[in-house]
């Protein structure tokens, strides 16, 4: 069974920065390629983030240039380091395991980006 726990969410003003942790259970977490999805009201759930067990990333449109996924395996924790943030990146964001039998997602961690 795999369980994700993010955290790291808040309220950040428009410009400013933030770092979203995951922390996954469970020894097989290096060989899974992570990511980031988010949510905001009103629309689609947006994959943001991917990173593979060999440290390959992509990123959406809107994300890149201003948010940063890594993964430390030793940790078993994936993270998302977001600068620039802007008011259109209010969302929940969940931390996502992708396997070839199906996704998991965490509880979401919520991103307020106001002034």
């Amino acid at each position: 069974q795999v369980h994700l726990v993010e955290s790291g969410g808040g309220l950040v003003q428009p410009g400013g920065s933030l770092r979203l942790s995951c922390a996954a259970s469970g020894s097989i977490f290096s060989i899974y390629t992570m990511g980031w999805d988010r949510l905001a009201p009103g629309k689609q759930r947006e994959l943001v983030a991917r990173i593979t067990n060999g440290g390959s990333t992509n990123y959406a449109d809107s994300v890149k240039d201003r948010f940063t996924i890594s993964r430390d395996n030793g940790k078993n924790t994936v993270y998302l380091q977001m600068n620039s943030l802007k008011p259109e990146d209010t969302a929940v964001y969940y931390c996502r395991l992708f396997t070839i039998s199906g996704d998991y997602w965490g509880q979401g961690t919520q991103v307020i980006v106001s002034s």
